[in-house]
């Protein structure tokens, strides 16, 4: 039974999509019995201009990864994602603690929260280098031991 990453931002556009092709990418590599999945805590439409922000595409491109085909607009987290995931991972515990209390508050203190800021605070060049690396230390403790 292949098990679930769910990376959680909020608007399921930028930061969560990033780390959900990335984390996808690395586990086939690795031959993991894992797959990403990602959701935003608002990612109502009309949010997001377009299906995925153009910092993850372009970083994306320069690991030669796609963000598919056709590109998939951002999803809208609901408690079935949650219940069907074996790891939650939020992006930024400043920013999504508090709306996973508040939307999800039997689920909130069972999230993993990463403090990767959005572009309000931090630039992409900066804020996408980190979760690539949270990823692979991730993939680090859930690779079984060979």
């Amino acid at each position: 039974m292949t098990k679930t990453a769910l990376f959680i931002c909020t608007g399921n556009y930028y930061r969560s999509r990033f780390a959900e092709i990335y984390f996808n990418d690395l586990a086939l590599k690795m031959k993991l019995n894992w797959k990403a999945d990602s959701r935003g805590l608002e990612a109502s439409a009309g949010r997001n201009e377009g299906p995925i922000s153009k910092f993850a595409l372009q970083r994306l491109t320069q690991h030669g990864l796609s963000a598919g085909n056709p590109i998939r607009f951002p999803l809208q987290l609901e408690e079935m994602d949650l219940q069907e995931a074996t790891l939650i991972v939020a992006i930024n515990r400043v920013e999504h603690q508090p709306m996973m209390e508040k939307q999800f508050p039997a689920w909130a203190g069972k999230v993993k929260y990463w403090d990767v800021a959005d572009l309000d605070v931090t630039n992409a060049e900066n804020a996408l280098p980190v979760i690539e690396e949270q990823i692979r230390s991730l993939v680090e403790k859930i690779r079984p031991a060979l």
